[in-house]
This record gives C-alpha cells, structure tokens and sequence, in this order.
C-alpha cells in the first residue's frame, strides 16, 4: 500500500511543461495547515506545501481543467522514490508526491490565507500518506533535549508496474518515518525485516549539507502504526499492540481541530514561508518513469 491523500488550495497556478524527451509533467502546488498541540499543551498551526507532479497524458488532461491558484483541490496519489547521479558528484535522491489518482475541486465555503510570497493557503485542509513497507534496519530509540521519545524509521515499501514496453518491473520507494512518545515507546521492539502499517501526515524536514547547502527531507510523521505479521500462519512479528494517536477528522468547513497532546512538538516556523524552497532538489527529468 502506497497512498497519498491532500486537500488543500494550489498556492499558485498549475505549470505545465514537458521533458527534453517530451514528457508532459504538471506541477501542482497544494498548500494548507496542520493543527496540533505540542509537548507544551499549546495549540500550533503549521502550514504545509505539497508540491505533486501529474505525468504524460493525466497531466495534460488536469492541465485542460483550468485549475487556478485558490482552488480547494481534492488529490490522491502516492509517494515517489528517485535516485540518481548529481553533476556535482555523488548520488542523491527524493521522495515526491506522484498524483496519479482523482483530483476533484472541492465545493464549499472555504477561507483562504495569503501567505508571505502571495501564494493562497487554505486555512486547515488535509495531508495524509498510508503505506506499508518493510523496516530497513534496527531503529534505535532517542530522546529530544526536552525528553521526549522519538524513534525513526525507514520503510521499503515496494511497487510493481509495467514500463512502456509492457515489461513488469518493481522499484522500491524508501520513506522515513518518525514516531513521538508513546508512538514511539510502543514500538521500539520493531527490528529489521518487520513490515508494518503507518499513517500520518507529511512534514518537510530542512537541512544543510557539507558543502553548505539547502536541502530538504520528506518524512511521513505517524500518528498510526500497526505491526503485521511476517506471513500467513507464521503469527505476529513481535512487536507491541498496534498504537494509535487521535485525530479529529477535517471539518466541513475545510478547517481542522487540533490533534491530541501525543502530536510532535512544533517547530518553530518563519510567517514568510518559501513554496519554492528544496524544488531544485528534485531528479532530472529523464529519470525513469513508472507508466
């Protein structure tokens, strides 16, 4: 299970253009707000900036609808692992947001924030990613400064496809995951090898590199983990009980209510945020595409 699920407004106005080799590829901005409540019992709202691509002929056919930035746009698709060889030397790699399901314009009276480089923002919205994968290595349990548990994991989580030749293939797409407090108590019996269930929302994570440079880290943050077992009849994997995190559900209005105490603690976040900011981290577009 690969699945990615965002309501939110487009920042700006969809863009489309194409690959050297002809590729279509429609780049769609989805932008909206998180609401939870931190370690210190505060209520925070963190904005969020999904930038999902559409490919070949789906991108030329949402690109037709005339979508507009404000638009509230219902999107589903899956998350994207690309490796490859940088012109700087060395490898590097991404984990992008694949629209390859419905997209669908909301219909309601939503409320809209312009954010500090003119771009829309819907005020609450939706950002969900379910997958299931198998745990790469043994995570290990840390703690924050502030005490609080955080354990990490990485996912294999496998696709099978036919590229255009007809040909079955299967590519694995390797998503980090975090776990906070008792999430992350629960489960720190996972080892290698297990497969697991997890749900949460998508974070970006900035960092610089050793060249001194920007780059930035898509992680799923759970708020929902649950152990499978490692085949039929061979009974669970050893793990803890399956953990859940409430959650209230997106209001209709297109709010969302703050999320219980046991969400990760909130980062401090600049007003000004940049939409465009990791962008060029992405791939070049001739990488191989999975359709």
């Amino acid at each position: 299970m690969n699945k990615v699920l965002i309501i939110a407004a487009l920042a700006r106005d969809p863009e489309l253009r194409y690959t050297p080799g002809g590729t279509a590829v429609l780049d769609l901005t989805l932008a909206g707000e998180r609401h939870i409540t931190g370690s210190d019992g505060r209520a925070h709202v963190i904005p969020f900036y999904e930038n999902g691509q559409a490919l070949g002929k789906y991108a030329e056919h949402l690109a037709e609808r005339g979508y507009q930035a404000g638009d509230v746009l219902v999107a589903d698709g899956q998350l994207d692992y690309s490796q490859w060889e940088a012109s700087e030397g060395g490898k590097r790699s991404a984990l992008r947001v694949r629209v390859t399901g419905t997209v669908r314009q909301a219909d309601g009276d939503f409320e809209l924030i312009q954010d500090g480089r003119g771009g829309q923002r819907l005020r609450g919205g939706l950002n969900r990613a379910t997958v299931i994968g198998n745990v790469s290595a043994d995570p290990e349990l840390r703690h924050t400064p502030a005490g609080d548990a955080v354990l990490g994991l990485r996912l294999g989580v496998n696709e099978k496809y036919k590229d255009r030749q007809g040909q079955a293939q299967e590519k694995t797409h390797w998503v980090d995951v975090t776990l906070w407090r008792d999430l992350a108590l629960a489960h720190q019996g996972l080892r290698k090898g297990d497969p697991v269930l997890v749900e949460g929302a998508l974070v970006d994570e900035s960092w610089t590199d050793r060249d001194g440079r920007g780059r930035r880290t898509k992680k799923v943050e759970a708020d929902t983990v649950v152990p499978l077992s490692r085949g039929a009849g061979t009974g669970t994997s050893g793990t803890p009980a399956p953990a859940r995190e409430q959650r209230q559900p997106v209001a209709a209005s297109g709010t969302r209510a703050a999320s219980s105490q046991n969400a990760a603690p909130a980062p401090t976040r600049s007003g000004r945020l940049d939409i465009d900011q990791g962008l060029e981290d992405f791939p070049p577009d001739e990488a191989p595409l999975p359709f």
